[in-house]
């Protein structure tokens, strides 16, 4: 394809995403997830967050749980630290479990999440890290392991049990 089709198959998308007809962006939202491309995640990422449409949100959380492409890993998890997209913590850190991408690479963050945030976010770290499937090394284990234990003295009792199942989970994939 050359640049002058791709430009304006751009244009196309960067309309309908910013239109004013709620069906229209639904569509282009469905034409992005049957092309794949991560490019437009940002852009998706703020109207996740502009929008009052709940159907709109409904979709590009959908978008975000069916992803298949590693470069979009990135992406998330910068979202997932920007406090610009708190909001959508919840749903963002479920998408990475649903989507079934590598996010080993990130587990570090991952507990962060399962120490720091609410019950709701922090199942979902949880899930994320119970999910895990790549085998990580022992001495980065060992560090998690030990950030857990020290946050058992001051979590919350419901938390309390999450952090024990990942402490007896992270020595089956170490290495």
């Amino acid at each position: 394809m050359d640049n002058k089709a791709e430009n304006i198959i751009q244009e196309n998308v960067l309309k309908g995403l910013k239109s004013s007809d709620s069906q229209k962006v639904i569509e282009t939202i469905g034409e992005l997830r049957d092309s794949g491309n991560v490019a437009y995640i940002p852009l998706l990422l703020d109207l996740l967050i502009s929008t009052p449409e709940t159907e709109i949100r409904k979709k590009i959380r959908e978008l975000f749980s069916n992803l298949k492409d590693s470069d979009a890993i990135p992406i998330l998890i910068s979202a997932i630290q920007d406090p610009k997209y708190a909001p959508e913590l919840k749903g963002l850190v479920s998408s990475c479990w649903e989507n079934g991408l590598d996010y080993t690479a990130y587990l570090s963050m991952f507990v962060d999440l399962l120490i720091e945030k609410d019950l709701e976010v922090a199942f979902e770290a949880y899930t994320v890290i119970m999910n895990t499937e790549n085998k990580i090394d022992q001495s980065i284990l060992d560090i998690q392991i030990g950030r857990i234990e020290k946050a058992l003295i001051s979590v919350p009792e419901l938390k309390r049990q999450l952090l024990l199942d990942v402490i007896d989970f992270l020595p089956s994939i170490g290495f």
